[in-house]
């Protein structure tokens, strides 16, 4: 195992040749489960169409001024984390449409970044609130 940060594409993709698949953006509100069940299935329907999730798009909002409100829904993200990883998903945009309060926010996005990182998934964070993330 390297003990690099870095990792070069160069490689796997210098022998690449297209594949018959449309790359597709996967929202989040449509899937009936995160179950491991219903995502492998999904999955196995998707290829069979021809299709490949490029990434999983979920909106957030972290309103509440309540901490276990904001773990909540940082415990939904994850969710969404991990779904995106089964789904083969390299990237996950959460759009976070209010934050109330940027302070307990922050962390559980910083947290759901280094848990995408570690599935394997890019997180992109968008949305009008301000948070740090």
């Amino acid at each position: 195992m390297s003990t690099t940060d870095s990792t070069s594409v160069d490689g796997p993709i210098a022998g690449c040749r297209p594949a018959d698949v449309e790359p597709v953006v996967v929202d989040g509100d449509d899937l009936e489960s995160t179950a491991p069940e219903y995502l492998r299935d999904l999955k196995a329907e998707l290829s069979r169409q021809g299709y490949q999730p490029a990434a999983l798009a979920v909106r957030a909002c972290f309103a509440e001024d309540c901490s276990l409100a904001t773990q909540e829904e940082a415990d939904r993200l994850r969710g969404f984390v991990r779904a995106a990883a089964f789904l083969g998903a390299g990237r996950i945009e959460i759009e976070i449409d209010d934050v109330a309060e940027p302070e307990t926010v922050d962390p559980a996005i910083a947290a759901l970044s280094e848990r995408a990182a570690r599935e394997g998934v890019t997180l992109r964070v968008t949305g009008d609130a301000e948070i740090a993330g």
